[in-house]
């Protein structure tokens, strides 16, 4: 029997498939980095920027809310208000803190989620009256003041 020489051309089929798949595997995981990284660019940036400027909005309704039991407290006695805030906010929860501003006597209204923050003065009121609390955007939510102190 006589063997038949190879033929250099029936190679060139498989390389052209191997090329194929090689060059596809790579687009693809471009494809896959490119997604991830538009995730991240076009849709978590700016939901990070509607909750920064939600969070400053339930900051003011927060502090002008403290100012207005302030400013109707009685001398003797006690006074209450309720209120409802978002529960969520690009549906993630929050959390609202009172707490100490720049100066001893300023008190600021810090609306806060990982790691995006906004901080809203309390008005002055802190160098008069101290506040103190915290609360979440989950139910409703109470003002309280006693004459007396709590």
């Amino acid at each position: 029997m006589k063997q038949q020489p190879i033929d250099q051309h029936m190679d060139a089929g498989v390389s052209s498939l191997i090329e194929y798949v090689m060059i596809s595997g790579i687009l693809m995981f471009l494809l896959v980095v490119m997604m991830l990284l538009v995730n991240t660019h076009f849709m978590e940036s700016p939901a990070n920027q509607v909750s920064y400027s939600a969070f400053t909005d339930i900051g003011n309704g927060i502090s002008t809310r403290i100012v207005d039991v302030y400013v109707t407290a009685p001398y003797n006695g006690t006074i209450s208000t309720s209120f409802d805030l978002p529960d969520d906010v690009a549906t993630k929860d929050y959390f609202v803190e009172i707490g100490q501003g720049a100066n001893p006597t300023d008190q600021d209204v810090k609306v806060s989620r990982d790691f995006i923050s906004s901080k809203i003065s309390l008005a002055g009121i802190g160098a008069t009256r101290g506040v103190a609390g915290n609360t979440t955007g989950r139910g409703m939510n109470r003002i309280s003041f006693d004459s007396e102190g709590f």
